[in-house]
C-alpha cells in the first residue's frame, strides 16, 4: 500500500507541476498584459478627464480669447480685408515715420474656413522708425504675423535703412453652423 500512496503522490505533484507551468507560461502573461493596458487606459483617462476640467474653467478666458481673435481677424471679403490691412499698413508707417516704398498683396487660400493675406512690404528710414514700425505690427490687435524680416542699411554711418518684410493677414470665413 505504501508504494502506491507514493506513486499517487507522484502523479499529483508532476499534474501540479504541469498546471504550474501551463499557468505561468500561456495564462498569466495575457492577463498581466491585459491586466497594465487597463491600468495604462485609466491613466490616459484621468489625464484626459483632469484637462477637461481644466479647460471648462478655463472656459470664459478661452471664448473671450476667441472673440478677440475673431473681432480682430481680417473680414471675410477681400475687398475690405485689403482695404482694413492697408489702412493699419498707413497707420503704422505714419506712427513710426518710416515710409512704405511698395507693397504687394497676394491671396492664399489653403483652408475652407480661412484665407491668408500674405502681402510683402518694403519701407524706408532710419533705425528707429523700422523697429518702431515692427514693433507697431507685432503689439497692434490685428490679425498678423511676421514671417520674415530683411534689413540693409544704404549708407556707411547706417542712417538710411531698407525693411523688407513678409506680413500674413489671417481672413476667418463666418460659418454659421454651430
Amino acid at each position: 500500500m505504501k508504494l502506491k500512496n507514493r506513486q499517487d503522490l507522484l502523479v499529483v505533484l508532476t499534474v501540479a507541476v504541469v498546471v504550474l507551468a501551463v499557468a505561468v507560461n500561456f495564462i498569466f502573461p495575457p492577463i498581466v498584459g491585459w491586466w497594465s493596458d487597463r491600468q495604462k487606459q485609466i491613466a490616459d483617462l484621468r489625464g484626459k478627464v483632469k484637462d477637461g476640467n481644466r479647460m471648462i474653467k478655463r472656459e470664459p478666458t478661452l471664448h473671450s480669447q476667441w472673440d478677440d481673435m475673431r473681432n480682430n481677424a481680417l473680414p471675410a471679403s477681400m475687398p475690405d480685408a485689403e482695404q482694413k490691412f492697408l489702412k493699419a499698413m498707413d497707420g503704422w508707417s505714419r506712427d513710426s515715420g518710416a515710409e512704405i516704398t511698395s507693397i504687394m498683396p497676394q491671396w492664399k487660400n489653403d483652408a475652407t474656413n480661412y484665407l491668408t493675406l500674405a502681402c510683402r512690404v518694403e519701407t524706408a528710414g532710419d533705425l528707429n522708425d523700422l523697429s518702431k514700425f515692427i514693433y507697431d505690427i507685432e503689439k497692434g490687435p490685428m490679425m498678423v504675423r511676421l514671417d520674415s524680416v530683411e534689413l540693409s542699411s544704404h549708407d556707411n554711418n547706417g542712417q538710411q535703412m531698407t525693411l523688407g518684410v513678409e506680413i500674413n493677414g489671417l481672413a476667418l470665413l463666418r460659418n454659421d453652423k454651430k
